[in-house]
């Protein structure tokens, strides 16, 4: 990791913003909702930052409770003023804050200050950070589900590829007869899922959708038209894999990394953000060996959902930022961004493009083998009840967590699903 780190830092000596700009001393409040492995790093980053820019420009940060405490709190300092100078934000909730009015805009002069531009960005990723032609944050990464498995069972049992990848990723059907081999090979759980927590499954299940070409929301309308089938398609898929004892079953989040890191199940569909867990243990001599990869293609192409971690500067109300703590906020926003190799280490994809096309991430396993689904990114629709624990999360998990299961049926769950949304 610390060769990493160096790495990071090398990557962007020259390329830090036109800070002699800022002449006296600025203090630069920031939140940030990051905790476990994605704390750790970025802490680290903070430190290198502020050893970098000893004398003119210091981070004073804290982290606050991730998810709906770190919003509401925000909203509420933002209303009187008292919001940081820059925070972390994810891009799924971006719609929400600006209906609020708690964000500013990153304007044009910004990103040129900042030495970032759209061409820096996959076009999903820009896109999620921009409302109505405006950009309300500077993406940082993104960090979509991926894929994991273990190698060691998956090659005992003749299913990796000449290329060390499992068989039969490109079809619903090549996936579907890999889990039923691993089953017919005494594994207990081909597949690990979280299907205990319908929040989370969002993401697989809205991955599928996409597969279809499908959309959650168009025209103001969730579910129109033959979305509603297409989830529905997404759902059955699924529940099939749990009928056939393909899938754990009502398995919660821990249970489902401790079903695959003890090799009960041979693959998990899980968050990037678990990379560190498997290469610290790995390193430690306590995990088999194992690879990630963009999800299988169940449909016709591949996508794969993923939320941005970006960073955003409040709209304090009342209070009018100098151009002086402004530039210090770009600064930070800027140099972070080019730095972010140390914080691919967490598992994320970062965003900033140079990055990614970088030596040093191509060597960057299992990294680089998944940064491919880039290129097949879906994100939430733009809507204010979209994004991390807002209201379309809730709905859709009281009704995936039965028809996960195998207690409702897919097409009944669309229905209730479809009418609560619309409802909202």
């Amino acid at each position: 990791m610390s060769k990493l780190k160096g790495l990071a830092k090398g990557l962007l000596v020259a390329a830090t913003l036109s800070s002699s700009a800022v002449y006296a001393q600025e203090t630069v409040v920031w939140w940030d909702f990051l905790a476990g492995g994605d704390g750790v790093r970025m802490k680290q980053m903070i430190s290198d930052f502020n050893a970098a820019h000893e004398g003119r420009i210091t981070i004073d940060a804290t982290t606050l409770e991730w998810g709906v405490p770190f919003y509401s709190k925000v909203q509420t300092a933002a209303a009187v003023g008292e919001a940081p100078d820059v925070m972390t934000y994810h891009a799924s909730r971006i719609p929400l804050a600006v209906k609020q009015g708690i964000l500013q805009q990153i304007t044009p002069s910004d990103w040129e200050t900042m030495g970032l531009s759209e061409d820096d960005y996959a076009a999903s990723t820009w896109d999620a950070v921009t409302v109505d032609g405006a950009q309300y944050a500077v993406p940082l990464d993104t960090h979509p589900i991926v894929l994991y498995y273990n190698k060691d069972i998956l090659g005992e049992a003749g299913l990796l590829t000449e290329d060390g990848v499992p068989k039969g990723m490109d079809s619903r059907e090549g996936f579907t007869n890999t889990l039923r081999a691993l089953k017919e090979a005494g594994v207990q759980y081909p597949l690990g899922s979280v299907t205990a927590d319908g929040n989370f499954m969002f993401r697989t299940i809205y991955s599928l959708m996409g597969q279809q070409d499908g959309e959650l929301m168009t025209d103001g309308e969730f579910l129109a038209g033959d979305n509603a089938g297409k989830l529905t398609n997404a759902l059955a898929v699924l529940q099939e894999w749990t009928n056939d004892g393909l899938q754990s079953t009502y398995t919660d989040y821990p249970a489902t990394v401790a079903l695959f890191t003890s090799g009960e199940a041979a693959m998990m569909i899980n968050g990037v953000w678990e990379v560190p867990t498997m290469v610290d243990a790995h390193k430690e001599g306590k995990l088999f060996e194992w690879g990630a990869v963009e999800l299988p293609v169940i449909f016709d192409r591949p996508a794969t959902y993923a939320d941005s971690h970006a960073f955003a500067i409040p709209a304090n109300k009342g209070e009018e930022m100098s151009a002086e703590k402004r530039q210090a906020v770009l600064e930070v926003m800027g140099w972070i961004s080019k730095n972010s190799l140390f914080w691919a280490t967490a598992g994320h994809i970062p965003a900033y493009g140079p990055v990614t096309q970088s030596d040093e991430y191509k060597a960057m396993e299992p990294n680089a083998t998944y940064s491919s689904l880039t290129d097949n990114m879906i994100f939430d629709p733009k809507t204010p009840l979209a994004g991390v624990a807002g209201p379309i999360f809730d709905v859709m998990s009281t009704y995936f967590v039965p028809a996960l299961n195998g207690e409702l049926e897919p097409e009944e769950a669309v229905e209730e699903i479809k009418y609560e949304l619309n409802d909202m």
